[in-house]
């Protein structure tokens, strides 16, 4: 039982590795394995909805443009023209599984009552995102996790932690580098399981936990960025780490996300000046105000801060009335009520945190990573559609494209990696000489010290000084990670502290290399685009001389 041999394996239970699944298993057996339950994932959190041009109004030109100008300057158009163009089929599709969005008519309106109630968010120059009141994503996963448990060809695997990725290359076999599957850790019976596969799909999510501050739950420490990175794939744009702009700033409820539809409905970014009155500063920094792209609202609301001193700043949607709020906002109102705070009667507190990585497993738009059935989509991916900053819900329209793009690509490509796969034994994981360790606060001291100095030197505005000081650190960490990697037995705890400290690296590295300020990557020492620097991706891929 140590090993277990599927047609199709998927590391991670969020929109990206279910909407695969589900799209493979008429093809053959599908395992997915999830590092707790199936419903844990960023997209579970996700508030504002998915980015799709289904109004007369709109256009798919106007989509595409949006994207782009967001982007600033980095997106492949031609993949933001196949990923929004095929928008429409795949909410369609989600439809049909089970997916109910809002309505004109449940939002109160009369007219059209039918028609979706389409929500604009910061940088979309048209209302085009679906939502399900405030709670899309939980709405999406649980159709999705509903439909993958019904299908007869997925198998769940929970509380299953993906430890390395299996590949020819990383065994020593000769010929072209093929995926083979995975080691996973099952946390119940402390044991290695072998996960063997014709084709390897991660989907493994953020990495919001490298930074001290974020809005992603505690699964998302870079896992399939940092497994993808030691299996030799290209990591692309790492450097370009988006910032939401408002977190609630309240230490009952941490980590909770104030959506951007807010500001799309209308809500104001406030601070006190010295005479104790809340003024309005948005106008300062852009001309769409609270609707620019992020990467200008999180500097705008970091320069407020450090400016005068403050701990937050503050989102005002009390002009809207109690019942729009309500209505709209159910669940926002409700969490924060129950962190003492009324929307409907004063502001709401509020600080940028990590939210979305822009960057990761440099894929073509079918998921495929260069290595032969190794695909990857989701957060964890970059097709090139976001550019230097992510337009706001275009993530999970890109999750579920891919998605089927990359089952048909797998189904089409299924005879020829099965027939030119090399043959061998996969060994069994080893433990080796390793010992239990009880020396946790070793785990925990580089934990804590990633995140805070990811945060002080790699966050939203960023020096040379302050890159070399983080790059110094996380060199002496890695080290002192990898020596307690191979010398203890393998924990959730230490897996995640090993990627968590690969990825930091990896960004890290990606800001050291880009020389101008650009998007999500603001480097008060360059200038912010340089004209004369050629558009071009910042890629860090591991040497096959360190095969670790």
């Amino acid at each position: 039982m140590n090993t277990l041999h599927f047609d199709f394996l998927v590391i991670g239970s969020g929109l990206g590795g279910l909407a695969t699944a589900l799209r493979l298993a008429p093809h053959g057996s599908v395992a997915v394995i999830t590092k707790k339950n199936l419903e844990e994932s960023n997209t579970a959190h996700a508030q504002g909805g998915v980015a799709c041009v289904i109004d007369a109004k709109d256009s798919f030109k106007q989509h595409i443009q949006d994207t782009l100008a967001a982007g600033a300057g980095l997106c492949n158009e031609d993949a933001v023209t196949k990923i929004v163009e095929s928008g429409p089929e795949v909410i369609n599709h989600l439809i049909t599984l089970g997916a109910k969005f809002t309505t004109r008519g449940e939002m109160g309106h009369t007219s059209h009552k039918d028609d979706f109630d389409l929500g604009k968010e910061g940088g979309h120059t048209e209302r085009r995102v679906l939502h399900a009141g405030d709670i899309t994503g939980e709405e999406i996963e649980s159709t999705l996790v509903n439909a993958a448990m019904a299908e007869k060809n997925i198998s769940t695997f929970e509380n299953h932690i993906a430890i390395d990725l299996i590949t020819s290359s990383r065994l020593g076999w000769l010929g072209e580098d093929c995926a083979l599957g995975a080691y996973a850790l099952d946390i119940a019976s402390n044991k290695v399981v072998t996960f063997t596969s014709h084709a390897t799909v991660v989907a493994a999510g953020g990495a919001g936990k490298v930074y001290l501050y974020s809005s992603n739950p505690d699964v998302s420490c870079g896992g399939g960025v940092a497994m993808c990175y030691r299996a030799f794939a290209p990591i692309a744009n790492m450097e370009f780490y988006q910032f939401h702009p408002t977190i609630l700033f309240n230490q009952k409820l941490r980590s909770f996300l104030i959506s951007e539809a807010l500001r799309g409905e209308g809500a104001l970014l406030k601070r006190y000046n010295s005479s104790g009155k809340l003024i309005e500063f948005m106008h300062k920094y852009h001309p769409q105000r609270e609707l620019a792209p992020r990467d200008i609202v999180a500097r705008a609301i970091d320069n407020e801060m450090k400016t005068y001193g403050l701990e937050c700043v503050f989102l005002d949607i009390r002009h809207k009335g109690g019942d729009f709020i309500k209505k709209r906002f159910p669940n926002i109102f409700e969490k924060c009520l129950g962190a003492g705070i009324n929307m409907a009667d004063e502001p709401v507190p509020v600080v940028p945190a990590a939210h979305y990585c822009c960057g990761g497993i440099k894929t073509d738009l079918n998921g495929f990573t260069g290595i032969k059935g190794l695909y990857a989509l989701g957060e964890n991916a970059c097709t090139g559609l976001h550019g230097a900053n992510r337009l706001a819900s275009n993530s999970l329209l890109e999750a579920l494209v891919v998605a089927k793009f990359a089952a048909e690509n797998i189904a089409e490509s299924l005879h020829e990696i099965i027939s030119t796969k090399p043959s061998g034994n996969i060994p069994l994981w080893t433990s080796g000489n390793a010992t239990d360790s009880d020396e946790i606060v070793v785990i925990s001291h580089n934990w804590d010290e990633i995140r805070h100095f990811m945060w002080d030197y790699v966050g939203i505005v960023r020096t040379n000084k302050r890159l070399e000081r983080a790059k110094a650190r996380i060199k002496n960490i890695r080290k002192e990670i990898e020596k307690y990697y191979w010398d203890f037995i393998v924990s959730p705890d230490i897996i995640e502290l090993r990627n968590i400290a690969s990825v930091a690296e990896i960004i890290i590295d990606s800001a050291m290399q880009r020389k101008e300020s650009r998007g999500l990557h603001f480097n008060s020492d360059y200038p912010s685009p340089d004209p004369t620097m050629e558009n071009k991706d910042t890629i860090i891929q591991k040497s096959r001389k360190h095969n670790a």
